[in-house]
Order: C-alpha cells, then sequence, then structure tokens
C-alpha cells in the first residue's frame, strides 16, 4: 500500500524512524519519504545513511502549524512518532512536554486535515494506559485527540489511528543501551529501581511492522496494542551482566512497577484479535457506526471479558533469561 505513496514521519530521525525507512525502502516502492524533525545534526547523520532519490530531509518542529502544512502537502500517510519521551525530564518540565505531546499533536491533526492527508498513525506508549506520570499523561490526550480526530473530518478522506506498545529494546535512552554502556564502562554493579518491577518488551522491528500493518487494518479511531512478551528487570540485568551484582536504587520520578496497555477500565471496548488488541472510540464518528470486530483486512475479533488487564504484571508471557538474551541480540543484530 505504500508504493507510489508519500510518507512523512515526524520525528523521523529517532530510533523508530530510521528503523521505519529503513524497512520501507527494502521492502515498498515509495514515492517520497519525509523526515520532518527538529534537530538539523540528527538530519545530516540520517541522510548519509538514507541517500536514496526518494528521501527528504524538513527541519521543522510539531509546535509549529504552518510548517506541518508545508511538510504534508501532496502527502498520503503520516508516522507522528515526535514526542519528548523521558519520563524524569517530563516531570521536571512539564509545560514543554505538554507543547510537543499535546499541541504539537493538534498540529499535526489540524496539518493533516487541510492537506487532505489519507491515514495518519500515531505512536502511543503503554505510560499512556492509566498514566501516573506527565509524559503518560501527555500521550493519552495524545491519544484522545487522535481517535477524535476522526470525528472533525466528516465527509472528508483522512483517517487516524494510535499504535501502543510497550519498551523498545535498544531505542535511545532505554534500558538496554544504558547497561550495554555501564557494561562496557567496567561497571560494579547494574542498578535497578525495584526488583518487582517488569515491563512489555518488543523489538523496533517488530514495532515497525506492526505499524504498517496496522495501516491496512484501520478503520479510524482504534487504539492497536500488540500481543507481545513482558520481563522481569532482575532478569534483564541477569542475561546482561550475570556476574555483576545489582544495586537497587528505588524507583524515579513518575515511574511505574508495572505497566498497562489495556486498562481494566476499558476492557468493554476491547477486542482481541489473534496477535493484538484493539481499544474501540469512546465516542461514535459522525460517519456512523463501525464494525471493529471486523478490520478492513477481514481479521476477525472477539470482545474481551468484562475486567479485562493487560499489563505486564500479570501478562501470560514472560521471556527468561536465555529469551531476553534472544532477543536483545535479534535487535541489536
Amino acid at each position: 500500500m505504500f508504493d507510489n505513496k508519500s510518507v512523512l514521519i515526524t520525528g523521523g530521525t529517532g530510533s523508530f524512524g530510521r528503523q521505519f525507512t529503513r524497512t520501507l525502502l527494502k521492502n515498498h516502492k515509495p514515492r517520497r519519504i519525509i523526515i520532518f524533525s527538529r534537530d538539523e545534526l540528527k538530519q545530516f547523520e540520517m541522510s548519509q545513511d538514507f541517500n536514496s532519490p526518494q528521501m527528504r530531509y524538513f527541519i521543522g518542529d510539531v509546535r509549529d502549524p504552518e510548517r506541518l502544512r508545508q511538510a504534508m502537502r501532496g502527502v498520503d500517510f503520516v508516522i507522528h512518532a515526535a514526542a519528548l519521551k523521558q519520563v524524569p525530564a517530563a516531570e521536571y518540565n512539564p509545560m514543554e512536554c505538554i507543547k510537543t505531546n499535546v499541541h504539537g499533536a493538534e498540529n499535526v491533526i489540524k496539518a493533516a486535515i487541510e492537506e487532505g492527508v489519507e491515514k495518519v498513525m500515531a505512536l502511543s506508549t503503554d505510560k499512556a494506559a492509566n498514566p501516573i506520570n506527565l509524559y503518560g499523561a501527555t500521550k493519552l490526550a495524545s491519544d484522545k485527540l487522535f481517535v477524535a480526530a476522526n470525528n472533525m473530518v466528516g465527509h472528508e478522506r483522512t483517517r487516524f489511528a494510535v499504535v501502543r506498545y510497550g519498551n523498545v529494546v535498544g531505542s535511545r535512552g532505554s534500558v538496554v543501551p544504558f547497561f550495554r554502556k555501564l557494561i562496557a564502562d567496567g561497571a560494579e554493579a547494574l542498578p535497578v529501581t525495584d526488583t518487582r518491577m517488569t515491563r512489555f518488551w518488543i523489538t523496533l522491528q517488530e514495532g515497525v511492522d506492526f505499524v504498517i500493518r496496522n495501516f491496512a487494518r484501520m478503520h479510524g479511531g482504534e487504539i492497536f496494542v500488540p500481543k507481545i512478551p513482558s520481563i522481569r528487570i532482575t532478569d534483564l540485568a541477569a542475561a546482561m551482566a550475570p556476574h555483576l551484582p545489582i544495586n537497587v536504587i528505588g524507583i524515579r520520578p513518575g515511574e511505574k512497577l508495572h505497566e498497562t496497555m489495556c486498562p481494566a477500565d476499558d476492557s468493554h471496548l476491547t477486542v482481541a484479535f489473534h496477535d493484538h488488541f484493539v481499544i474501540r472510540p469512546t465516542i461514535k464518528f459522525f460517519r456512523g457506526d463501525i464494525d471493529y470486530l471486523t478490520n478492513n483486512i477481514e481479521e476477525k475479533g472477539e470482545k474481551v471479558e468484562q475486567g479485562f488487564e493487560y499489563s505486564s504484571g500479570t501478562n501470560t508471557h514472560f521471556l527468561d533469561i536465555e529469551g531476553i538474551r534472544a532477543c536483545n541480540q535479534k535487535a541489536y543484530a
């Protein structure tokens, strides 16, 4: 579906944007791939790796609505990956996080509608479900904006959906590269915030593939959640450095012991498919009722039981130490 199409990625110089671009160029024949981001150095560095004729690099910030409109002219598909993501940084800089994650989402929506974009997929996070930190709260607000945007379009063609998943193995600023650097620098112990902590675990390529499939699946208004394994943070430390002890340092500002992707309060809206869940919108759209039990590629799902919750702490699929090593190795292959 991406052949001869123009695709724009906000925050496109990040881990996801680079891997999405690599996958798109390898498996599809897009007309244009537009990398929209505010860091000129990262764009320069990315252009050294991705310099095919389809590539375009736009300096811009999602806080700037006019620049977004310019970048989206003639664009068919948008992936909104730009965000301020560091939990402690958001706690200390709340207004900056709100400007990018909430007002930026609003700007992306308005620009996409005005320029007649066909489909927009926004990347979310497990921290948006039952949020206790500002980052999660801003991403929940962003999710709500993208879902409700399907009501703003009326009879226009633009459709919006959201993808929500957990920790991405090896992404910038995440725990695996942090541990790898400590180990390489000769650390005598690995810092662990709490020995009970669990997290959902997904590789970058799995995240990219999930987003691509959901462009075909989407009606508009869905929150897509992949069925993925969990890990225990103590098992991660043991998998990466079995010779090192752990040093318990306490939970950081805004951090949870376990993450949730499908809250129990949304169980009446949640549909289970063979490899993912869909959280249906809470509101009805202008264009009428949509059967979210069957997606656009004719996959069929079933409603979950009332009270169902998809949490990293109660997940039925946990990776053991060897499984974590295999997953990490795959992520860095």
